[in-house]
């Protein structure tokens, strides 16, 4: 994690990013990476800040499909974009996780690569009027040898003009930046420039997807929060019974305790157990002693599993989610206006979520186009982009076209909307389909009087 003072030491900007959402986002790193502060040898952990990362990301992008078109520009920037939307799922995850993600597009030959930078490798140094972050330190940290080498890029706008600086640091542990060094120290980073001036783009060359809820850990801060923000005790609360779940079924393990005298002892005075699991030696101290006892003590899982199942439901509340996504789905919705609160809770985040993610990806478009008549890599041309997200991960499509069917008997939904809506059809196509409709029924009739009229005829 970048840290606020170094920033300002080493490169002289002030950084607008108060402790408490630093220290917010190290917390959200770190149950994201399973490495909770709370977790231990005595207390395990389930694996939800991951598992309802990955949620989301699956509900909001799985289905996604971005496109390029309207020039030899438009197929060039296409052809960049297909290299890494593979991955888009997975780098959403880690976006939603975080509270956000920058994509930072740079030139590698004659094709753009994308850097998919996480919310704890940069720090956000300049904002425009609307908030929206325009100026950003990037760090990439490599471990060679017993040191750790950082290189610091930032990207801050002067006028329409874009300003990059690359330096670099070496120290003896990741925590630290050290003493700084050329670039040309480093192998992969020997043919960067330390300063360079992209001059006219009038724009960042990044773009930041921000997870939409709200930030309430700073309000006024631009950074967005983790999907999973206003659930953290919660989360360490949903530890904490399953460890007591685990323990409970551990401790009450079914135990034979038996007289060494059944046994017998080695040669250094041990006994021999048949089964080390289920085999408990006694001593009784005379062959008259009780012989044999059982340990078989009553399970008190269900209780527990009732407890836990009640702290998941308040964590979906919390983040947005369905009940019965993580929670057990058998005890939820009870009631059909229950369903319907449910499900909206979770379609409106995840289309929130889809359109900030559309944001960011035509901003990123918009940075790899300058970076592409910056690099002369294609002919000048116009574009336009189109983006579906379907959504049949968060859609019943039987529920919505049986209700759309019977809004259309009804006379309260049109053919051309119904068409629009459930097959995703644009309003002309919708038109003419339903025209082609039309003349297949009226000739299928036309048929078929046909055929009955020659079958009286005959008669």
């Amino acid at each position: 994690m970048l840290n606020s003072d170094v920033i300002k030491q080493k490169l002289g900007f002030d950084v607008a990013v108060s402790n408490e959402m630093v220290e917010a986002l190290r917390l959200w790193s770190l149950m994201y990476e399973n490495q909770s502060p709370w977790l231990g040898k005595d207390l395990k952990s389930l694996g939800l800040a991951a598992a309802i990362s990955s949620e989301f990301s699956r509900s909001i992008a799985a289905e996604m499909v971005m496109e390029v078109e309207g020039s030899a520009r438009a197929d060039y920037l296409q052809e960049q974009i297909d290299g890494f939307f593979p991955k888009i799922r997975q780098v959403v995850e880690v976006g939603v996780a975080k509270g956000g993600l920058v994509f930072k597009p740079y030139i590698s030959g004659d094709k753009i690569l994308v850097d998919f930078v996480q919310a704890n490798q940069f720090i956000p140094v300049e904002f425009d009027v609307s908030g929206n972050i325009s100026g950003c330190v990037f760090s990439d940290q490599r471990m060679i040898g017993k040191h750790y080498f950082t290189r610091l890029e930032s990207h801050i706008m002067e006028g329409e003009d874009c300003k990059i600086t690359n330096r670099a640091f070496k120290g003896d542990s990741k925590n630290e930046l050290g003493r700084e060094i050329s670039l040309s120290e480093v192998q992969v980073w020997e043919d960067l420039k330390p300063e360079a001036v992209i001059k006219g783009v009038g724009r960042p060359l990044f773009s930041y997807f921000r997870y939409p809820a709200a930030n309430t850990i700073d309000p006024y801060s631009p950074l967005g929060a983790s999907c999973y923000s206003r659930a953290v005790d919660l989360i360490e609360q949903a530890d904490q019974i399953w460890t007591d779940l685990l323990w409970e079924f551990e401790s009450g393990q079914r135990a034979l305790f038996i007289d060494v005298l059944a046994f017998g002892k080695d040669d250094k005075g041990r006994a021999v157990l048949p089964n080390k699991r289920l085999y408990r030696s006694i001593e009784s101290g005379s062959a008259e002693g009780e012989f044999f006892q059982e340990w078989s003590p009553e399970f008190r899982e269900q209780s527990i599993l009732s407890g836990l199942d009640s702290v998941l439901k308040k964590i979906e509340f919390n983040v947005g989610l369905a009940y019965g996504t993580i929670s057990d789905p058998t005890f939820t919705d009870k009631t059909a206006t229950e369903i319907v609160t449910s499900r909206q809770r979770s379609y409106v985040t995840v289309a929130e979520s889809q359109v900030a993610l559309q944001r960011s990806m035509e901003s990123l478009i918009e940075a790899m186009n300058l970076w592409a008549s910056i690099g002369k890599l294609a002919p000048e041309g116009d574009y336009s982009t189109k983006f579906d997200f379907d959504d049949s991960i968060i859609v019943d499509k039987d529920a919505q076209l049986l209700s759309d069917m019977q809004l259309v008997a009804a006379s309260i939904m049109s053919k051309v909307e119904f068409r629009m809506r459930n097959f995703g059809e644009d309003e002309a196509t919708a038109k003419k389909r339903l025209q082609e409709v039309t003349e297949e029924t009226k000739e299928q009739m036309a048929l078929e009087q046909e055929a009955e009229g020659g079958v009286f005829g005959e008669d």
